[in-house]
C-alpha cells in the first residue's frame, strides 16, 4: 500500500478512535484498530502529540469552510437569512457526533484543540456576526471585540447545544433542526438590537 494512502487511513481511523475513547486513549489500541504495529504507526506520527495535531487539523478544523465568511459578509442578503444559511451548514458539516465528541473530549482533557479552534476560527466568526448584524440594524458594534464575542456566543452556544442535545444526549425533539435554528436566529437578532442600543446609550 502506498505510504500516503496508509497514512491517510491511520489518520481517519485516529479521528474515529479518539472520538469514541477520548484523547487519553493509548496509541497501542489505535494501532490494533488500524491493523498495524505501533512501530509502524510511529513511523508516520513520531509522537502522540504530533498525531493529535493532525487529528485536530483534519477532524476539528477541517470541516470549516472559508466560503462561509464571504456568505456572512454578503449584504445583498438579509442578516437573518445569512445566519440561518450559515448555521444550517455549520450544524450539518461541523457539529456532527464525531466532531462534538472530539471537541468535548479535548476540553475535558485540557488539550489545546478546543481553545485553538476558538482562537483560530470562532473568534473571527463571532465578531463578524455582530458587526454585520449591527450594520444592518443601523447601529454600531462595540469597540471591544471581547464584548462582541460574548454577545455572539448567545447564538453560537444555542446552536452548538442544540447539536449536543441531539447527537450526544439523544434528546427526542420532533421539531426540525431548520425550524429551531431559525427561531434562535430571530431571538438573537431581536435581543442584539436592544443590547447594541443600550451600549450606544452608555457611550
Amino acid at each position: 500500500m502506498p505510504r500516503e494512502v496508509r497514512r491517510a487511513q491511520i489518520l481517519a481511523k485516529a479521528g474515529e478512535y479518539f472520538s469514541e475513547y477520548g484523547l487519553t486513549a493509548q496509541t497501542r489500541g489505535l494501532a490494533q484498530a488500524c491493523g498495524v504495529s505501533q512501530r509502524l504507526l510511529y513511523s508516520f506520527f513520531p509522537t502522540k502529540a504530533a498525531l493529535l495535531e493532525q487529528v485536530y487539523r483534519q477532524e476539528i478544523e477541517g470541516p470549516f469552510r472559508a466560503t462561509w465568511l464571504a456568505q456572512l459578509r454578503d449584504r445583498k442578503v438579509p442578516m437573518d437569512q445569512r445566519l440561518v444559511t450559515f448555521y444550517q451548514a455549520y450544524y450539518d458539516q461541523v457539529l456532527t457526533r464525531r466532531w462534538l465528541r472530539l471537541f468535548l473530549f479535548a476540553s475535558l482533557a485540557e488539550a489545546a484543540m478546543a481553545q485553538t479552534y476558538i482562537d483560530e476560527i470562532l473568534s473571527d466568526i463571532l465578531n463578524l456576526i455582530v458587526r454585520e448584524a449591527a450594520v444592518e440594524a443601523g447601529l454600531k458594534a462595540s469597540r471591544n471585540k471581547a464584548e462582541n464575542r460574548e454577545i455572539a456566543w448567545v447564538l453560537h452556544g444555542a446552536i452548538s447545544h442544540l447539536a449536543i442535545r441531539r447527537h450526544i444526549y439523544h434528546n427526542a425533539n420532533p421539531l426540525p433542526v431548520e425550524q429551531v435554528i431559525a427561531t434562535h436566529v430571530r431571538y438573537f437578532l431581536g435581543g442584539l438590537r436592544s443590547e447594541l442600543k443600550a451600549m450606544s446609550n452608555k457611550d
